[in-house]
């Protein structure tokens, strides 16, 4: 899974990454211990023929949107139901229906710098008898900004009567898991599906299949893709934040731990 991650890269950078056409009216500052319900920033390509509320001027307008991470559908009674839907299964999200129809019109991009996992260590327990954890943090090895695959919902607030009135829509998120592979699956057995940069275009068009996209931004990324180190157990505590939550500490690895080359 991914339930937390790091973005700190401003709102000008990711516009110009993403070829955005309208900033967002909300800037957020840089974060390194993002959670789930936390306002995250999503890059969502706006159609009238999908959108609710309708684009308000071109049918294809590439947006950087603020958006709550974890999925409330359409259907939903509250919003409480996104606090179980930060993620999503790439192998069976275009059966499920909280998430099929948002995969075949309401895709989008989660920036990011990197996410955290974390991993038992064997044989040493808390005082209470529950295994020691301990954090990585995981992100592309060249230094570039990471893409998660994510999809995107609207959701009618019903006590706010006029619809254009501020609240009345709540626009949610989830991040798109996959099995982990290479040396990622030695931390975890899930990771986000990153979208390489010749596919992002293709994603978040809503006129092209989900099920035909997905299959395309599954293809493993290339060895060496991911780099991944320990980080501080600050990390554990939402309530911290700052850059020194992503950089490495030293540990004592055991072999089972150490990433040889592939």
């Amino acid at each position: 899974m991914c339930g937390r991650y790091a973005a700190s890269r401003e709102p000008a950078a990711l516009v110009e990454e993403f070829g955005v056409d309208r900033p967002p009216e909300v800037d957020l500052p840089p974060r390194y211990n993002i959670a789930p319900t936390n306002r995250v920033y999503v890059v969502r390509d706006a159609s009238a023929k999908v959108d609710a509320p309708a684009a308000d001027d071109a049918d294809h307008l590439r947006l950087l949107d603020v958006a709550r991470w974890g999925l409330v559908p359409s259907w939903a009674k509250d919003p409480s139901v996104g606090n179980r839907m930060i993620n999503a299964r790439a192998e069976t999200v275009a059966e499920k229906p909280a998430y099929r129809r948002a995969l075949a019109k309401r895709r989008c991009l989660v920036p990011a710098d990197g996410f955290y996992e974390w991993q038992a260590q064997e044989g040493q327990t808390t005082k209470a008898g529950k295994p020691v954890k301990q954090p990585y943090f995981l992100h592309p090895a060249d230094g570039t900004g990471l893409a998660m695959a994510g999809l995107y919902e609207w959701w009618r607030d019903k006590e706010v009567e006029d619809e254009d009135a501020p609240g009345a829509w709540l626009l949610s998120t989830t991040i798109l898991t996959t099995a982990a592979r290479d040396n990622v699956g030695r931390i975890h057995d899930r990771m986000p599906v990153a979208v390489a940069p010749s596919l992002r275009d293709a994603w978040l068009d809503p006129e092209t299949p989900g099920p035909d996209v997905l299959a395309r931004v599954l293809a493993p990324p290339p060895k060496g893709f991911w780099d991944i180190y320990p980080v501080s157990t600050a990390v554990n505590s939402v309530r911290n934040q700052g850059p020194e939550l992503v950089r490495p500490v030293d540990l004592p690895l055991e072999p089972a731990l150490e990433f040889p080359e592939e």
